[in-house]
């Protein structure tokens, strides 16, 4: 009890705790709000209230490391000598999670610092920028393509006619991936559709050219093949 009490001591001379907490309730705001900008105007595919719900403790631990460094050469020397033993491998599939994951760091970065002004003026400017994007349609040209990636494996092996098939039902077609299975093919394309019309006409097309073939359509662009 003694040593957390010298420790607390040490570290209320050191740091002002109404100024810290006054920058931490701050940095939650602006995570929750980003948080919430990020769901109702992103345009990842991939699943964003998840995403977002890193956004608060990703800027709160951010904020704490540099309050703390922040004080001591010796303790943002020890930080350096931890951080380059540890890697980091968050598989980040679209550009937009990695600027959104920035601008939660930069918060918490900025909160830490004390610089909560600098924090808000960037941060109302950012989100500024980024609904004047979105109003303008900057990404729907994206969503408006509907990609989605069709799978089949079939017995044929004649590519280029199932290849003039889909084209015959889709707007866009684009393979990505063959692999020979014996006298079979595994194919991936890239098709465009807006119905589930089209994928249903695409789906009676290929049937209509192998009765036994497997197909498989997800809706995911992010999706490895």
């Amino acid at each position: 009890m003694n040593i957390f009490e010298s420790y607390l001591e040490e570290f209320s001379q050191s740091i002002d705790l109404t100024d810290f907490l006054l920058n931490m309730v701050i940095a939650a705001i602006l995570c929750a709000v980003l948080r919430w900008f990020y769901v109702r105007f992103g345009y990842a595919i991939s699943n964003r209230k998840r995403f977002a719900n890193t956004f608060l403790p990703l800027g709160l631990t951010t904020l704490l490391i540099i309050t703390i460094v922040k004080s001591s050469i010796a303790l943002s020397l020890g930080l350096v000598g931890a951080l380059s033993i540890v890697r980091f491998r968050a598989a980040i599939k679209d550009p937009e999670e990695l600027t959104y994951l920035f601008l939660s760091i930069a918060i918490g970065l900025a909160a830490g610092a004390g610089q909560v002004i600098v924090a808000l003026i960037a941060f109302v400017f950012i989100l500024a920028i980024l609904f004047a994007m979105h109003r303008m349609g900057g990404f729907q040209a994206f969503r408006k393509e509907e990609h989605m990636y069709l799978n089949i494996h079939t017995q044929l092996d004649d590519l280029a006619k199932i290849s003039d098939t889909l084209l015959g039902v889709f707007p866009f077609v684009e393979l990505k991936r063959m692999d020979t299975q014996g006298e079979g093919l595994s194919l991936s394309f890239r098709v465009q559709s807006s119905s589930v019309a089209d994928v249903d006409a695409g789906r009676k097309a290929l049937v209509a050219l192998d009765p036994a073939v497997s197909i498989s359509m997800v809706d995911q662009p992010e999706l490895v093949i």
